[in-house]
């Protein structure tokens, strides 16, 4: 059995590192940027965590989750994203580098996100697709209902203030990946988080 001593020991020092990197990616369903996240996770030059919000709506029981009506299951989604969010927020606070995959096309979304990450440095990457090919990859895809990335639209960039931008209808995942890898490598800057704070 492990000393006390040895396991506080440890504790007391995880409290000690510094927290790690959130790189929020941030864009509609279908937008790619699933695929930049794992593109990422090659790219960058240490270790980064790909944490989405569809893996952690994964984990919740579907068959109970079916049984819900609009209220409650609008309630159990609200809850999803909030502890989505705080999950981020605990890896990166024990010192692990996260890409963080999200949709924020509630307006408490981001609110929450930025309350949450204070003290951690938020890359906020906006990931944009042309529309008619979000219809096209939606049909494609198949896996949730047609019309969604589009009725996301509005909602999800109306904030309107980003780190950097990418376009996975005009580049390819790899370039995409590529400009954001050399925007991190500049190292810290005012970021597209604080403005939000701010204002």
């Amino acid at each position: 059995m492990d000393d006390p001593t040895n396991v506080l020991a440890a504790l007391d020092h995880a409290t000690e590192v510094a927290p790690g990197q959130v790189i929020l990616l941030n864009g509609v369903s279908s937008s790619g940027k699933s695929s930049i996240a794992r593109r990422l996770l090659i790219d960058l030059d240490r270790p980064f965590f790909h944490m989405s919000v569809d893996m952690i709506g994964a984990m919740r029981s579907e068959i109970r989750t079916h049984e819900l009506d609009g209220t409650a299951l609008a309630e159990v989604l609200r809850r999803t994203r909030a502890g989505f969010h705080r999950a981020v927020v605990a890896m990166a606070s024990a010192g692990n580098d996260v890409v963080m995959d999200h949709v924020l096309s509630e307006p408490w979304r981001l609110r929450d996100c930025l309350t949450v990450t204070t003290g951690i440095d938020v890359v906020f990457i906006g990931v944009h697709y042309s529309l008619d090919e979000l219809q096209r990859r939606e049909q494609q895809r198949g896996d949730r209902p047609t019309g969604t990335a589009v009725e996301q639209i509005g909602s999800v960039h109306a904030h309107g203030i980003y780190d950097l931008e990418v376009d996975t209808s005009t580049d390819s995942v790899e370039a995409c990946s590529a400009q954001i890898t050399t925007y991190v490598g500049r190292g810290p800057s005012p970021r597209a988080f604080d403005r939000l704070r701010a204002a």
